[in-house]
């Protein structure tokens, strides 16, 4: 499968060659260049704009962000232009709530699937795995599978893959996500077979 990674911090550039690793293709961008060159080393596809993201990326794009909670809005107000309805933008870093939930209702006019996936895991995420709540619209989170699968812990040779346990809602529900009533929520994902919501 194929995606864009925005955002080639640590944890950004380690899920990048996890997903890598799982045969996927990842787009990357960064603000820095080197960032993005270090990655297009081991086969990265290397973009120098968010213009550029979306030029290589298959429909429906999938466009995936790691970046400061400070800057999501920026960074969406500049690829956003560049998306077209039924693409997929994922915010998988550690934004508010209440901030995601905006983002998904000012993005569904233009009928961008917007997905909520708080991710950890940190520098240690590419041998282990990363957890994910995952919250989102049923049909782009289902289109997702494979790479949360790949990203999911126990995917390395001497790791066992715990039980992954999914729960779905009701497309009009609420699934929570930091404990809250996320009403743009249909479902989630985790990597262990107890769920605190």
């Amino acid at each position: 499968m194929q995606l864009a990674m925005v955002g080639l911090g640590r944890m950004g550039a380690n899920m990048v060659r996890r997903l890598l690793q799982g045969g996927h293709q990842c787009v990357v961008f960064d603000k820095s260049p080197k960032a993005v060159s270090d990655l297009a080393k081991e086969h990265a596809v290397a973009s120098a704009s968010a213009a550029e993201v979306a030029r290589k990326l298959e429909k429906p794009r999938v466009v995936w962000l790691m970046v400061p909670a400070a800057v999501v809005d920026q960074t969406i107000a500049e690829i956003v232009p560049h998306l077209e309805p039924s693409d997929i933008l994922i915010d998988g870093g550690n934004s508010y709530y209440v901030d995601d939930i905006r983002r998904a209702k000012e993005l569904a006019p233009k009928r961008i699937n917007y997905l909520d996936v708080g991710t950890s895991g940190g520098v240690w995420g590419l041998e282990r795995g990363y957890c994910m709540m995952i919250g989102g619209p049923k049909d782009a989170v289902q289109h997702l599978d494979p790479i949360f699968k790949t990203l999911a812990p126990g995917l390395g040779t001497s790791l066992a893959r715990p039980g992954v346990k999914r729960w779905g809602a009701p497309p009009s529900w609420a699934i929570c996500i930091a404990g809250r009533a996320a009403p743009v929520i249909s479902s989630r994902w985790s990597t262990t077979a107890s769920s605190t919501g």
